[in-house]
């Protein structure tokens, strides 16, 4: 365990960082059930869902402090703005209460930030007052471009910013929290997601400035045990 002034963490606190999230082609209602229980039981922030699963999930949560929370423009981002401005504005009627959208990470590479930052505002006003996070897919990108994703997420007037889908080639990383700690401070939150196995996973980005934890191991990270069986043994590649 690590020596920080996070480790005095309680289980329910921890609970509180975690969007349980559950995003596999293959997830079923019977999965997305066992999420849902699980959140509850560990007091996450939210359940992480694909639009599909979002009327759903509303219906399984209703009466319980934890949100409902929706994908957009997932996993790629590469659809276009009105596309994504009107999944997140279905998702909203149907239930959710945050919005993660992953931005137009080409576009981005390109240097078109007018393009990025109408994709990103777009989304923001069709969530009407939903919270909405900013997927940068930080694995794809350079620190000037993250850098210019946190601005323009900021400009647009989005509520977080968030590494990682969980489909790029890494997760979060301490030095993209930092990073995008160093260019919103206090003016935006942040997500780390992906990657966030263990407790002390966990512990390190919140030290590091993240108020939210995307992860699909919320019970071993809360319990702080990773030999515990969950719902996320319903998320294993199944056999065909």
């Amino acid at each position: 365990m690590m020596t920080d002034q996070h480790t005095d963490l309680y289980k329910p606190e921890l609970g509180r960082y975690c969007d349980h999230t559950v995003l596999k082609a293959f997830t079923t209602r019977e999965t997305v059930r066992a999420f849902c229980a699980e959140a509850i039981r560990y007091g996450a922030a939210s359940v992480c869902v694909n639009p599909v699963h979002v009327a759903y999930v509303r219906q399984l949560l209703a009466g319980t402090p934890v949100r409902v929370c929706s994908v957009i423009g997932f996993p790629l981002g590469a659809t276009t703005p009105a596309v994504k401005a009107f999944e997140a504005a279905e998702a909203v009627r149907s239930g959710a209460d945050e919005l993660d959208m992953v931005i137009n990470v080409g576009a981005l590479r390109d240097g078109n930030s007018d393009l990025v930052y109408e994709d990103i505002l777009g989304v923001v006003r069709a969530a009407a007052g939903k919270t909405v996070k900013v997927i940068l897919e930080t694995c794809y990108l350079s620190d000037p471009e993250k850098e210019e994703a946190c601005r323009l997420a900021l400009k647009a007037g989005a509520d977080f910013v968030k590494t990682s889908t969980g489909f790029g080639t890494r997760g979060a990383s301490v030095e993209d929290i930092r990073l995008m700690k160093r260019i919103v401070g206090d003016r935006m939150k942040i997500k780390a997601s992906t990657g966030i196995n263990t407790q002390e996973d966990a512990l390190r980005m919140i030290a590091a400035g993240a108020v939210r934890l995307g992860l699909s191991k919320t019970v071993q990270v809360v319990e702080g045990d990773s030999s515990l069986e969950s719902a996320t043994t319903l998320t294993q590649t199944p056999v065909g």
